[in-house]
């Protein structure tokens, strides 16, 4: 039975525990903090992750805590209709449901859910170096003075400093994209929200977006974004100021959500990336989720994508003869789907954050002008691709359009 360490306990890392826990393999996370965290604000499982989590015994309890979104609706930042997207459409193209839950109750479903697997998460466990070896498989020495040796080292430790890929491909270090995101989670103890159905609201101006996501009439997360030449500091006392002053005036709930999203529930980051690079691996060491393949959150498939590599990871190395041989077919089967939407996040964001009105003006007629039933199909198509879905698996990887 392979010994598999993993590094990093977010959601590629303990999804490919449960993943591989269940295919009968020893597996342990090492996570390098202390606690569990809430990084992030929430996460939309389109129906390629909601078709994992199933497979992974966990689309119930998922859905449990998570909404279902009808549709997207764009919308320039004086309230002009700008176009809408069918996601239940979407999901009945895919076969799988679309859910948005806060990313902590994700995480925590994905906890309990490999702590009842018997799989052991281990904190404080910061990976400073991976060493190779010539007589056997490369080990990982902590920061804490623990070294651990596995016939596979998992690296999900994440985009921004990512010591499985300093060792794989040399370079961890991300790109930033010009872009800032600030991020907050609203409870209320009111009705805030449409019962009737859940829609997703994405507020387009010049070099800013708002983005708003319910999860239920009272719950939501959001995202406000800015163009920012470069990565500056943070002051969380000044995020909400900072917001008031980017979105004066937008449309309801934008100024809403703003106000009343308590400052521990903000966060603000300086959004990076990575190329793509064509070899995961290393020795025993495979990359997989961000430090594989981290795309920018307009890809919207973060999350996604990482919950892929899990379940296409157990297959490949349940089914191959070696460890070479399961590396190079996972790679096969994720490489050019993530390179695909890696460039798709990166045209959309260029487009969502330029700063000249003439170019946004032009953005926003293409958008009205966008055949959102045909966008739909793409979609269904590019993220079916690879997993037995209904989506026509196999098809182009379709881009999120301007």
């Amino acid at each position: 039975m392979l010994r598999i360490a993993i590094l990093g306990g977010g959601i590629a890392g303990l999804g490919a525990a449960i993943s591989l826990a269940g295919r009968g393999f020893d597996v342990e996370v090492f996570e390098r903090h202390a606690a569990p965290t809430d990084i992030g604000a929430g996460i939309v499982c389109w129906p390629n992750a909601s078709f994992v989590l199933q497979e992974l015994g966990l689309l119930d309890s998922v859905a449990g805590l998570a909404g279902r979104p009808t549709r997207m609706r764009r919308v320039s930042w004086t309230g002009e209709e700008l176009g809408a997207l069918d996601i239940r459409k979407l999901d009945e193209l895919m076969g799988s449901p679309s859910l948005s839950v806060l990313r902590r109750e994700l995480q925590a479903a994905l906890l309990s859910r490999v702590d009842g697997l018997g799989v052991r998460v281990r904190y404080g466990h910061a990976a400073d170096r991976i060493e190779p070896s010539a007589a056997g498989p490369a080990s990982v020495h902590f920061a804490n003075g623990a070294t651990v040796a596995a016939d596979v080292i998992l690296g999900a430790d994440g985009r921004m400093r990512s010591v499985a890929r300093a060792f794989v491909h040399g370079d961890n270090r991300p790109r930033y994209q010009g872009f800032v995101n600030w991020l907050g989670t609203f409870e209320s103890d009111r009705a805030v929200f449409s019962e009737s159905q859940i829609e997703v609201m994405d507020c387009w101006g010049v070099g800013v977006r708002f983005g708003v996501v319910p999860v239920s009439r009272s719950k939501a997360y959001w995202a406000g974004a800015a163009a920012c030449p470069e990565a500056r500091g943070k002051e969380p006392a000044d995020y909400r100021a900072e917001l008031r002053a980017l979105f004066r005036g937008w449309p309801s709930p934008i100024p809403e959500l703003i106000e009343e999203t308590p400052s521990e529930r903000m966060n603000k980051i300086y959004v990076h990336d990575h190329d793509p690079i064509d070899t995961w691996h290393r020795d025993n060491v495979l990359l997989i989720g961000d430090a594989a393949h981290a795309a920018l959150p307009t890809s919207g498939q973060g999350a996604s994508q990482a919950l892929e590599d899990a379940w296409h990871l157990a297959e490949c190395l349940s089914s191959a003869a070696s460890l070479e041989e399961a590396f190079t077919a996972f790679t096969k089967r994720r490489h050019a789907k993530n390179a695909a939407i890696n460039a798709g996040a990166r045209d959309l964001a260029r487009s969502l954050f330029a700063t000249d009105p003439a170019l946004c003006e032009a953005r926003d007629r293409r958008s009205k002008a966008t055949d959102y039933e045909a966008m739909v199909q793409g979609m269904a198509r590019g993220w079916s691709s690879g997993l037995p879905m209904s989506g026509r698996p196999g098809a182009p990887s379709a881009r999120p359009q301007a």
